[in-house]
């Protein structure tokens, strides 16, 4: 079977672009987005100076993580191997950018959907190398099959010191590189400034540098008192552990100058951000949506409150309202709306995506009709034994798609394997915290314009109450406690709680989402209140863990 793959020399290449010139104009790539790109490093200090160029483009992944997350089957990959699309079926949902590790997929802007380098597959089925690969004025673009051995690429690769980038994240990439820079093949190895060699940035994605103070040995820093030391066994001074990534005393020190400044990313793709203020919103709208329900279903199982049919039914619609709001922010993030059916037509099931839809439909049709079975009932339209009889079914099966629909995100997330951040364990555990905490809330506000009982009301104060002492314990060990799998996981959580989100994070999402609620709590006329700061500051943190692994550059 074949398998195609790219193998770039980087000792040959002179950073001519010719192979970005070359891609743009077989496949009419638009401005402003790349299918190839050339990377520009610079390392040294005058007037030893040294530029490294790189080629950087979509890797072809063995296991590609876009394919997997793609709901509609857009991306998928051939049976030699290419990572191709499908732009007539793309409904622009943009999971498969941040599936990516590598930055490689763009949202083209005249067809709002995925595109990328495709190994020009046109050219492959009637006999012809890649654009890029014939314009080369130094061969240093290999294309071909890996499968066989007598192929340039497969001969080359058996005898070259070749690299692939983030080989630990399990992809598979098909895009080798011989005398591959690692300033070059690690994004996060040189820092970039605001300003490129041509042009000012379009994005800002540098993270930011935290640089400790450098004291000379033997001398203690300007009003910083020195801790007392402590001595091992053997009587030498044990060096107190740092925080995780951050190197004793700040940048290592090379010749008196600072490492970080020997080396800068001159050039590189500019990459917008994919995903904004819409995803936040959805997971609070969702989480009260579904937590209602959870409430609902909970109270009706295992007699927690006395069921009221005025109450289920005000806090039933009240749920509707805030599911509808849920699907109106799904299909406003879409880059093309009018295919949002695509995922019903067309489901690719492996893709959360896709999964997560059936999960809000499943949970919005139990949920629905249980409600006007209720309502019919009470109007005497459905006799009230009925209603009654059929109260449990419907309970215990609203629960469980209730459950999956507040925490299936954490799933999805867990598949844009480009961001390390958000594939954490404690995710579900936070979601699922963070639904009883913003519904159980909406269920007290409630009460303003319903009566409730004072069982319930005992009931929804407790576990207002647990949730947000609960919630700020997970959101605080998973940020704080909880080692970081990766560099770029760490540098996404700092940007988060140290960079640019950090007023999100701190005056937000734990400030007005959890220590003023709890502060409001003893005062029983505050409560509304309470609630109300609940929920926004529980916005303002899923903006800030949304956003801010997104500005930890890829490429």
């Amino acid at each position: 079977m074949t398998n195609y793959g790219f193998l770039i020399d980087q000792s040959k290449c002179i950073g001519c672009h010719a192979c970005s010139t070359a891609c743009k104009s077989e496949n009419q790539v638009p401005l402003g987005v790349y299918r190839t790109w050339v990377k520009y490093v610079e390392t040294g200090a005058y007037p030893d100076v040294h530029r490294s160029f790189q080629v950087t483009r979509c890797n072809h992944c063995a296991n590609p993580p876009c394919v997997r997350i793609c709901p509609v089957s857009a991306m998928y990959q051939r049976d030699d191997g290419i990572v191709e699309f499908d732009p007539s079926i793309c409904i622009g949902c943009k999971s498969c950018m941040q599936a990516c590790p590598y930055d490689s997929i763009y949202l083209d802007p005249e067809t709002n959907t995925a595109a990328k380098c495709h190994f020009c597959a046109h050219r492959l089925d009637v006999g012809l190398e890649p654009a890029c690969v014939v314009v080369c004025p130094e061969h240093a673009i290999v294309a071909g099959d890996l499968n066989d051995p007598a192929s340039e690429i497969s001969r080359k690769l058996s005898t070259a010191q070749a690299t692939v980038r983030k080989p630990e994240q399990g992809t598979g990439p098909k895009l080798f590189y011989i005398n591959g820079n690692d300033w070059s093949l690690h994004p996060t190895a040189s820092p970039t400034n605001d300003s490129y060699m041509w042009a000012d940035k379009v994005t800002k994605q540098n993270t930011t540098t935290y640089v400790l103070p450098v004291v000379p040995a033997g001398r203690v820093a300007e009003g910083v008192s020195r801790p007392k030391q402590k001595i091992s066994k053997s009587g030498t001074p044990i060096r107190t552990p740092q925080d995780q990534g951050r190197p004793l005393n700040g940048p290592i020190q090379i010749g008196g100058r600072v490492a970080g400044q020997m080396v800068q990313t001159a050039y590189t793709a500019q990459h917008k951000i994919n995903w904004h203020w819409e995803l936040p919103a959805y997971l609070v709208t969702k989480s009260i949506a579904g937590g209602l329900f959870m409430l609902l279903c909970l109270g009706s199982i295992f007699n927690l409150f006395p069921f009221n049919a005025t109450t289920f039914l005000a806090t039933g619609f009240t749920a509707m309202v805030f599911m509808l709001i849920t699907v109106i922010l799904l299909i406003k993030d879409l880059s093309q709306p009018k295919r949002f059916l695509n995922i019903l037509l067309r489901p690719q099931w492996k893709s959360w995506v896709a999964r997560g839809a059936f999960i809000l439909i499943g949970f919005t049709a139990f949920a629905g009709l249980w409600w006007l079975i209720e309502g019919a009932a009470q109007l005497n339209w459905l006799s009230g034994d009925i209603a009654s009889s059929l109260r449990p079914i419907f309970a215990w099966i609203t629960l469980p798609l209730a459950l999956f629909s507040v925490i299936y995100t954490a799933f999805l997330l867990g598949q844009a394997e480009g961001r390390d951040m958000w594939q954490t364990p404690l995710l579900p555990f936070q979601l699922l915290s963070q639904s009883a905490m913003v519904a159980s809330g909406v269920f007290i506000a409630l009460g303003l314009f319903v009566r409730f009982s004072n069982d319930l009301f005992g009931f929804l104060s407790s576990t207002f109450l647990a949730s947000l002492v609960i919630n700020l314990l997970i959101t605080l060990a998973g940020k704080f406690a909880m080692p970081h799998a990766s560099e770029i996981s760490l540098l996404a959580s700092r940007e988060m709680s140290h960079g640019k989100f950090r007023n999100h994070f701190w005056w937000g999402g734990i400030g007005l989402g959890h220590v003023l609620p709890l502060a409001l709590f003893a005062i029983p006329s505050m409560l509304p209140l309470a609630v109300f700061a609940a929920i926004v500051g529980l916005f303002f943190y899923e903006y800030a863990f949304v956003m801010a692994p997104q500005h930890i550059p890829n490429s």
